[in-house]
């Protein structure tokens, strides 16, 4: 038996286990690809800082850690964050596009990057506020 006759013959999959519930945990899926339009989100910015001739930014780990955060928060928190990184993605798209082609064209487009980097920091921090606050450890003490 060749390896591709388990896939094609109808056999159960490798490991013969298939998912108990049966329905799909689209949950997960949606925290995942909220995790990559953040991560795409931040590759974007790094362009833009580097076209306003800024450096660098390293990634803090409560803006790495965001998107599980407000997976693990969900309700009201979590879909506002996600609304949150689709409205920025639509700001950084186009603007990034247009630096792009300004910067094809020989013209120097940093006055325009900087005011782009500056709205993307601003809405980042306005997503990064949905956050919960930390949990405390120890008991809680009532006055």
């Amino acid at each position: 038996m060749n390896m591709h006759s388990s896939f094609t013959s109808g056999a159960t999959p490798l490991g013969g286990v298939l998912p108990s519930s049966g329905r799909p945990e689209f949950g997960q899926a949606s925290a995942s690809a909220m995790s990559m339009k953040w991560s795409a989100l931040h590759d974007a910015a790094g362009v833009v800082a580097m076209l306003a001739g800024l450096a660098a930014e390293t990634m803090r780990p409560e803006v790495r850690n965001f998107p599980a955060v407000m997976r693990d928060a969900g309700g009201w928190r979590r879909e506002l964050a996600e609304q949150g990184i689709e409205d920025l993605h639509a700001i950084m798209e186009p603007g990034l596009a247009a630096l792009l082609a300004v910067n094809a064209r020989g013209i120097s487009p940093a006055p325009a990057a900087l005011a782009l980097w500056q709205e993307f920091h601003a809405s980042r921090a306005a997503l990064l506020a949905l956050a919960p606050p930390p949990e405390t450890t120890g008991p809680r003490r009532f006055a």
